[in-house]
């Protein structure tokens, strides 16, 4: 079926990106040079500094870190969600919300790519929500 194999991918391309933004971020505690600013000086700064919401418990750096994780996870699960979705099809009645729902968080996803990520996720997203919105057109 065209529609699960799209979603199958969709699902695949969050998988991947989350995967590899949680490699590049666990290597990332031990030597810093992947998702981290180019100057090391503020890497200094970001472990020196306390998040003032936190009253001194924790660092900008653990922050960064810790962000880093939950996106990750975030775009794992979205993309395990997707593929899950894409599996049951033939065998489970699906809500007619949840086409345009992926499509829409995808899009989401593809929007924040555009402002403030760089180019592979910007791809990646792309692909993955041209997958999404073809899906739910093909089940229209």
């Amino acid at each position: 079926m065209i529609i699960a194999t799209l979603l199958g991918i969709a699902g695949s391309v969050y998988i991947l990106l989350g995967a590899l933004h949680a490699l590049y971020t666990a290597l990332d505690i031990r030597t810093a040079r992947r998702i981290v600013p180019d100057d090391p000086a503020v890497i200094v700064a970001m472990q020196n500094s306390k998040i003032r919401l936190t009253r001194g418990q924790s660092t900008m750096w653990q922050g960064w870190v810790g962000f880093n994780f939950s996106h990750s996870l975030g775009a794992i699960f979205f993309g395990a969600v997707t593929c899950a979705i894409a599996v049951t099809l033939g065998t489970a009645a699906m809500s007619p919300w949840v086409l345009p729902t992926l499509t829409g968080v995808s899009a989401v996803y593809l929007s924040l790519a555009l402002k403030y990520w760089f180019r592979i996720p910007v791809l990646g997203t792309a692909i993955a929500t041209v997958c999404l919105a073809a899906a739910w057109a093909l089940y229209l």
